[in-house]
């Protein structure tokens, strides 16, 4: 169903929608870190990547890490959103000045996480617990990420969040009146408090794994289908509270 809603959407704005989104992945793709460049700073340490890459994100400052979770924010979040600014396009039947007000809003929404994040990555590194690509470099933090975010899966706030994404035309019926940029931010903010915990899990494995994007993406996408993400959220929240448990093992 979703994949033929998808097929029906038309229109200037559309196409200059999924345009950005092969952009936002097509410079994640251009800006990952290869997997051997991981394997050598696992062995000689951060300060080499340093030096091969000119800083990497973490060790570059808060800007380059700001502009990473900003693509990243892009190119992931937007399109787990797709059902709902599918929904507002029907609801508006107007045309792309109110859609790109929408669209603003939700990624606004999502440019505030993206400082927090990377000025957390910042900070991380600066202690010593991330290393230059992002990825932990502390048992216990590798465990509070995981195990963290496995217990978000089961919260309340977590399922009020996936409650309004899962309804979209609810979501917008109830606050139509703000104007499209309005409803973007409340989307974006609802949409935040679906997938932060999730998002961070790039501390695990690196904030450039374009791996963890991909399954990321997918997953947080499933969760907010009515249809199947009542089955997903809890059943991942227990897989990751394991996961978290058994990193000392390994």
């Amino acid at each position: 169903m979703l994949a033929l809603r998808i097929r029906s959407l038309r229109g200037a704005h559309w196409l200059a929608f999924f345009a950005g989104l092969l952009v936002a992945w097509g410079l994640l793709f251009w800006m990952a870190v290869p997997g051997d460049l991981r394997s050598l700073e696992a062995t000689y340490g951060a300060s080499l990547i340093e030096v091969l890459c000119g800083g990497a994100f973490g060790a570059s400052g808060f800007v380059a890490a700001f502009a990473m979770w900003a693509l990243m924010g892009a190119a992931m979040m937007a399109p787990t959103a797709l059902p709902a600014l599918a929904t507002y396009d029907d609801l508006s039947n107007v045309a792309q000045t109110g859609f790109g007000k929408l669209l603003g809003g939700y990624l606004a929404a999502w440019l505030g996480f993206s400082a927090l994040a990377a000025l957390a990555q910042v900070t991380l590194y600066r202690l010593g617990l991330v290393g230059a690509l992002g990825q932990s470099l502390s048992v216990p933090l590798t465990m509070a990420l995981l195990i963290g975010a496995g217990a978000y899966q089961f919260s309340a706030l977590k399922e009020s969040c996936l409650s309004r994404c899962r309804a979209p035309l609810t979501f917008f019926m109830q606050h139509w009146d703000e104007g499209p940029f309005r409803n973007g931010l409340r989307l974006g903010l609802d949409c935040i408090g679906c997938c932060w915990a999730l998002m961070l899990l790039g501390f695990v494995g690196g904030t450039m794994n374009l791996a963890f994007m991909g399954v990321a993406m997918l997953l947080m996408t499933l969760e907010k289908l009515p249809d199947l993400g009542r089955y997903l959220t809890k059943p991942l929240g227990g897989a990751l509270i394991a996961a978290g448990l058994a990193v000392p093992f390994f």
